[in-house]
């Protein structure tokens, strides 16, 4: 793997530092681990599913800002859906699903620490 590294620039060439820019800001993995849940979701969905975004203008800002920074890195893909009024479906891409194992070994990690602290 130290062969990989390379120093920090304006776009990130090092493979962690590419994972960690499409998985970067409070939240993102959270949303990334609902579509892996369900490969599809309107904005109201994933609203629900994240709870603990308490503060709605707060939610809303923040969420809306995953939803964008996922679907710009290819991760989602947003849908018009037709009709009135006018709604959007997200859905998992191809890439999107190919950090299943990424978000699998942080739930392993992160129950293994939550264990261990019990």
């Amino acid at each position: 793997m130290d062969d990989a590294l390379v120093p920090p620039g304006d776009e990130p060439r090092c493979p962690v530092d590419i994972t960690l820019a499409a998985l970067g800001g409070r939240w993102t993995p959270l949303v990334l681990r609902d579509f892996l849940r369900r490969d599809r979701a309107t904005y109201t969905e994933l609203s629900a599913a994240l709870p603990a975004l308490s503060d709605k203008v707060l939610s809303d800002k923040v969420l809306s800002d995953r939803l964008a920074q996922l679907t710009r890195v290819g991760v989602i893909e947003r849908h018009r859906i037709p009709g009135w009024p006018p709604r959007v479906r997200y859905e998992l891409t191809g890439l999107g699903r190919a950090l299943e194992p990424v978000v699998r070994g942080m739930w392993e990690w992160g129950t293994a620490r939550r264990d261990a602290s019990a």
